[in-house]
């Protein structure tokens, strides 16, 4: 057996995360709105009521990342009390996602890899592609949750891809820095899954176990198993 490519997840794995960014929106909210809470609490609270609709907002109830966080925004803040227009401060985090800093290691895993990469993103088509031009990402293919009308770990985004790329399924690897989404999704199916673990965190969203673990795109990019590249 042989891998036919790696599944690789994009904000977070391959870009820096988006928690001073999420911070940064949530401090102009409070700044603007008065609100008594600090913009870490707000940032929690939020990115709690985000990730939770995610997961219920895929095929026909499908709605891009950016009406996601809008939504939410609006939501939460109506929660605690206050009506905001939540676009000028979603626009300021698209930014974000449109030019997101890389990891240290992505470089030089780019250099390494020997199998061709297909990127699988919960992401706007437009933020996505704009920060792999921007970065001049080395991919082959790219896959996101826009495209797929659906988040990971929904499998239909997974599904999306093997038919994109033509990889058998018991020969793709995923790799990402969430158990929920990333692992979470790959179990279900029915991918090899690696964990980037960063942070080397003893807590993520999820319970689910990767079959292999890296502490950054490094390990991933000199890792073998049983299986060895195409020529």
């Amino acid at each position: 057996m042989e891998l036919d490519g790696i599944f690789l997840d994009l904000y977070g794995t391959i870009t820096a995360g988006d928690r001073d960014a999420v911070e940064a929106v949530c401090e102009d909210v409070v700044r603007d709105t008065g609100i008594g809470v600090s913009a870490h609490d707000l940032s929690i609270t939020w990115g709690e009521r985000f990730f939770h609709f995610l997961d219920f907002c895929n095929e026909e109830r499908f709605k891009t990342l950016f009406e996601v966080e809008q939504q939410t925004l609006r939501e939460t803040m109506a929660m605690l009390g206050v009506a905001i227009d939540p676009d000028p401060y979603c626009r300021k985090l698209q930014c974000y996602w449109q030019d997101a800093p890389l990891q240290d290691d992505v470089k030089a895993f780019f250099d390494a890899v020997k199998y061709p990469i297909c990127i699988v993103s919960n992401a706007d088509d437009a933020d996505a592609h704009a920060v792999i031009r921007r970065h001049a990402l080395p991919v082959d293919h790219v896959v996101t949750s826009e495209t797929a009308r659906s988040y990971k770990p929904h499998p239909r985004i997974f599904e999306t891809a093997l038919a994109l790329t033509g990889w058998r399924r018991d020969r793709v690897l995923h790799a990402g820095d969430s158990l929920h989404s990333d692992v979470g999704g790959a179990i279900v199916t029915g991918l090899r899954s690696a964990w980037i673990n960063r942070a080397r965190r003893i807590h993520d969203i999820g319970t689910h176990t990767a079959d292999v673990e890296f502490a950054g795109l490094s390990g991933l990019a000199t890792w073998r198993s049983k299986t060895e590249p195409r020529p």
